[in-house]
């Protein structure tokens, strides 16, 4: 049976739940409590899994905080046996607006820290990630605050659709392979943005 690790990208601890920098969290928190399973605190993350049409999707939630989320997922692509292929992370995103989701089989970090530490820890650019949208609506010197700060009731409502449109993805990702949900999943939004900061 195909194994796959789904990684939600975020920061452990009642006062980040719901920030922007955890809409990773979010995405895999909502995947076990559809399929109504429950985390367990294991090494380096709260981990689970489920089962999707004969695939098993192991979900985690690193506990190293985000600056240090390669670790856990070097450790659990090692310790579950699961190709680097079948790696998907998913990332909060300031470049898109929130509610849009983009799918990625490779690129920089961008300046997220939790990526720039996967890519690290893996020695490569080349894992698929689902970027989730959370704006940029911040003022110079003020992006920390705003990626833990709490989103607004408008913002809520939007995340609510991308994190149901993200675990679609996810499922898709897991059946019918990275190419079709990219092309499934990338049309919606605002391309430009994409562009401008892949550059």
């Amino acid at each position: 049976m195909s194994k796959y690790l789904i990684v939600g990208l975020g920061n452990v601890g009642s006062e980040y739940e719901g920030t922007r920098h955890n809409a990773g969290f979010m995405v895999v928190d909502a995947l076990a409590k559809e399929a109504e399973v429950k985390w367990s605190l294991e090494r380096h993350a709260y981990r689970t899994e489920i089962r999707h049409k004969g695939r098993i999707l192991v979900l985690i939630k690193p506990t190293t905080y985000m600056n240090l989320s390669g670790k856990a997922v070097k450790y659990w692509l090692q310790a579950e046996k699961i190709e680097l292929e079948n790696l998907m992370v998913v990332v909060d995103d300031l470049a898109l607006d929130p509610g849009i989701i983009r799918i990625k089989k490779q690129g920089a970090a961008g300046g997220h820290n939790g990526l720039a530490d996967i890519e690290a820890l893996l020695g490569t650019q080349n894992y698929n990630r689902l970027r989730v949208g959370v704006g940029s609506n911040f003022s110079r010197g003020r992006q920390v605050d705003y990626v833990l700060g709490q989103f607004t009731a408008d913002e809520q409502a939007a995340m609510e659709e991308a994190v149901k449109q993200a675990g679609a993805a996810v499922k898709c990702f897991v059946t019918q392979g990275i190419d079709r949900t990219m092309n499934l999943y990338n049309k919606k939004g605002n391309a430009h943005t994409e562009s401008v900061k892949e550059k």
